[in-house]
């Protein structure tokens, strides 16, 4: 019997030393991580020192804190404070213009989390040579006629209603529009709904957008064995207007080849992201902020009817609206489209004010904050165009609505000029009021869209 009970405890005996052995290790680790994490926060701690913090969670830290809360950190803290992600990470949000100045000048790495998600779209400097002849003014002259097609199809459909609708939607389908003509030559329509198409809905489904990119490479080699039957430039520029696939595709690569077609593929999926939901951002909210400020809208009209009548927009005109210029400007400064971006410092950085920080600290540039900064703008809150008036003096970096330095938007022409098409053609047929019901609420996302919905009544005007 003792023999028998030896030979099952022995087994067990050892199972439950492994077991203790186990959880000994395991605990080991989680205290020398916990460790880790201390010494990290401490090392966080002393490195943001000089930088007053607001009042944070001592778990979730700031991560719970919205815009308003932002803008109080913006009065109370000069340049820059600390944001908390959680109790051990950290990242120092910018919002003063020489800091903007200093930080833009430089060539940091965007921060890692969601923009690797976007790496396979977004090139940058790499690529900015041959993105620059597609974005020259002789190119883009051509296509006002056709963002002024796509605006005209899209309101047509609010003649027949008579309510309030959530614009930001519709704006975004009219801009795909655009964006698909402009880059293929398209002459279809994506403003039915959607639910079609396999392009970029501000990232909510990542599964279509991945979709957009087999759809690009489709389209891509149509057009290569188009060009190939018209010839060479000078002769396709003959024939008809150049898209933006035309430039890429005559583009020279550094060794003097054709640019492959994944890079071609790579280079339209960035202008379809950059150039679609950052533009029916901005357009969405410059509708809001005229409805909002009808004595402005109505001066807005007034200039666009004297240039144009009753006719639909000519390139000739979008330099000659001043007073309309001066409200996007004043629209994009309230509800930038891009509210921030994340840069992580490659190496140590020195501001103005003597403060520095060390290689791989995380930075959030706020272009909302920046523009909500009473330093820097006197009531930032009030509608004011008379700001951009011609000839109105201001810091180079306290406008940032396309960011700005060496990496600044390289299509910020192109989005003006939606912009500008969008908002003339609207006025010469709408009048704009807002919804008193549904007050939109700003949401930083990628893009400043609203929590509620931008809702507007569009009434025809007789």
């Amino acid at each position: 019997m003792s023999v028998s009970m030896l030979s099952l405890t022995g087994p067990l005996g050892s199972v439950s030393g492994l077991l203790q052995v186990v959880s000994l290790l395991g605990l080991a680790l989680l205290l020398l991580k916990a460790a880790q994490l201390y010494l990290h926060s401490q090392w966080l701690l002393k490195v943001v020192q000089r930088f007053p913090p607001p009042p944070s969670h001592w778990l979730f830290g700031h991560i719970q804190e919205d815009l308003q809360c932002l803008r109080k950190w913006v009065e109370k803290f000069p340049c820059a404070c600390p944001h908390w992600l959680w109790g051990t990470e950290v990242e120092l949000v910018v919002y003063d213009p020489d800091y903007m100045k200093v930080i833009l000048g430089r060539s940091d790495p965007k921060s890692h989390g969601f923009y690797r998600l976007l790496a396979p779209w977004i090139s940058w400097l790499k690529h900015w040579r041959r993105l620059t002849p597609a974005f020259h003014y002789d190119i883009l002259k051509p296509y006002m006629g056709l963002m002024a097609d796509s605006v005209h199809d899209k309101w047509e459909d609010f003649i027949r209603q008579n309510s309030y609708v959530e614009i930001f939607e519709h704006v975004s389908l009219m801009i795909l529009n655009t964006i698909m003509k402009c880059a293929f030559s398209y002459q279809g329509s994506h403003q039915a709904d959607r639910s079609g198409g396999g392009c970029v809905w501000e990232l909510r489904a990542l599964s279509s957008a991945w979709e957009h990119c087999s759809g690009t490479d489709g389209v891509i080699k149509l057009k290569k064995a188009q060009l190939q039957e018209e010839g060479e430039l000078e002769k396709v520029r003959s024939k008809r207007h150049l898209d933006f696939l035309d430039i890429l595709r005559f583009a020279k690569m550094e060794d003097g080849s054709s640019m492959p077609d994944k890079d071609l593929c790579a280079e339209v999926d960035t202008f379809m992201f950059e150039g679609h939901d950052t533009t029916a951002s901005g357009i969405s909210w410059i509708l809001y902020a005229l409805a909002t400020h009808p004595e402005h809208q109505q001066q807005c009209r007034e200039e666009v009817q004297s240039l144009l009548g009753d006719e639909h927009t000519g390139e000739d005109h979008l330099d000659q609206m001043p007073y309309t210029t001066m409200c996007i400007k004043e629209a994009l400064q309230l509800y930038p489209p891009v509210p921030g971006i994340g840069r992580e410092l490659s190496k140590p950085i020195s501001f103005p004010d003597g403060r520095s920080l060390p290689k791989g600290f995380l930075l959030m540039l706020s272009f909302y904050c920046l523009h909500h900064n009473p330093k820097v703008w006197p009531n930032p809150e009030v509608f004011d165009p008379s700001q951009y008036a011609p000839g109105s003096a201001r810091h180079s970096h306290a406008f940032l609505p396309f960011s700005g330095g060496s990496r600044n938007c390289i299509g910020k022409q192109f989005a003006m000029n939606e912009m500008k098409v969008a908002v003339t053609l609207t006025l010469l047929r709408f009048e704009l009021v807002p919804d008193p019901s549904r007050v939109p609420v700003p949401w930083p996302r990628i893009v400043l869209r609203s929590k509620n919905g931008i809702h507007l009544h569009l009434r025809k005007l007789l």
